[in-house]
């Protein structure tokens, strides 16, 4: 197995820039897992996919305005800070916090540079410190946030925080909450677990009208999710390590769904990767989880013991999610359907057409 066997040639013009205008009336491929039979259909037609019995767990965390725009405190400079994780041992109260994050410019910000950010009248709303370098990281920083014009650090990183995109987005200039699901909640990620943002609520409660449930897990999807393999050999990638719950509730509808004959259907790789992890292989059985770490890199040979089917988005060539969903089907049928996909003018990765293996 080879890093480039998921690769895949992806035109600039495939990439959408923007969010369908209806949530659920983008494109969606249907594609059987075991004999590649593709279907080309409409979103909201999912409904008719879903049977009585089934449990669709979908990721419910939400994207934080992680993306800070500022000027070095020394120069005047432009200055870029990308908020990754809060640190739990670093300094922690009301209105500081320890960060990891990325920086730009990168090799200017070192240990000891002040970034201020403004707020809309000028004056300076939040300031970050590079306190430290990353053990272990690829650049990242250790950065001190403080704030003294707002009473809480959360209510300044809302008044000068922007929704980070992807990188491949390159002038979305459109409604920031498009890159929210509807059912999201806490904001944990810096990134959108993007299989979700197909859904509506209409659709959500047809689905439960349907007879199937609808339930939630929290996966803290880091920026590393855009990121592609560069080894030659995948079984030699560093997988990150993300923090997940899946609540008892969840244990509970996904082992009801298949005593009685039902699916479990992940909405999303992020959902795939927590009820994976929650997996015990000694018990052979799904656990709930509380803020657990996992790392758990799912590439063809891996085995699946909870999920049945899995609604997704088309993914970045030779990354991580790709080599998933070819764990969960196969490479080569994956590949045809990418090609498919190409061919017939689907919508590619974030903000793009979804695809349902099933």
């Amino acid at each position: 197995m080879k890093t480039s066997d998921f690769d895949y040639d992806l035109p600039e013009e495939r990439i959408a820039q923007e969010p369908a205008p209806i949530r659920d009336k983008c494109k969606m491929l249907v594609m059987d897992r075991i004999t590649g039979a593709l279907e080309d259909k409409i979103f909201c037609d999912i409904i008719d996919y879903i049977n009585p019995g089934d449990v669709l767990v979908a990721n419910e965390t939400r994207v934080l305005p992680a993306r800070l725009l500022g000027a070095k405190r020394t120069t005047g400079g432009a200055a870029e800070v990308f908020l990754l994780r809060p640190l739990p041992h670093g300094q922690q109260n009301n209105t500081q916090s320890d960060w990891e994050v990325l920086v730009r410019p990168g090799k200017r910000l070192k240990p000891g540079a002040i970034i201020d950010f403004p707020s809309t009248n000028g004056s300076t709303a939040l300031t970050a410190e590079i306190v430290g370098f990353v053990e272990s990281g690829k650049g990242e920083r250790i950065a001190r946030l403080s704030t003294e014009a707002y009473s809480t650090l959360d209510e300044a990183l809302h008044a000068v925080g922007h929704t980070p995109l992807p990188p491949y987005i390159k002038q979305y200039v459109g409604d920031e909450e498009m890159y929210q699901t509807v059912y999201s909640n806490r904001e944990t990620s810096a990134a959108a677990p993007t299989a979700g943002l197909h859904f509506t609520p209409e659709l959500i409660e047809a689905i439960k009208a349907k007879g199937a449930r609808w339930e939630t897990v929290e996966l803290q999807v880091g920026i590393d999710t855009f990121r592609i393999v560069d080894e030659d050999d995948p079984r030699n990638h560093a997988m990150h390590t993300e923090t997940y719950t899946v609540p008892q509730r969840v244990v509970d509808a996904c082992n009801e769904a298949h005593q009685r004959g039902g699916r479990v259907i992940a909405v999303g790789t992020t959902s795939t990767r927590s009820l994976e992890s929650a997996w015990d292989v000694e018990t052979h059985q799904l656990v709930a989880r509380d803020q657990a770490q996992t790392a758990l890199f799912l590439l063809p040979g891996s085995n699946f013991h909870v999920i049945d089917a899995l609604i997704t988005n088309f993914h970045v060539p030779r990354s991580t999610l790709m080599m998933l969903v070819s764990a969960f089907s196969s490479r080569d049928a994956i590949m045809a359907a990418y090609r498919h996909a190409i061919d017939n003018k689907y919508r590619m990765l974030s903000f793009g057409d979804a695809m349902f293996i099933h």
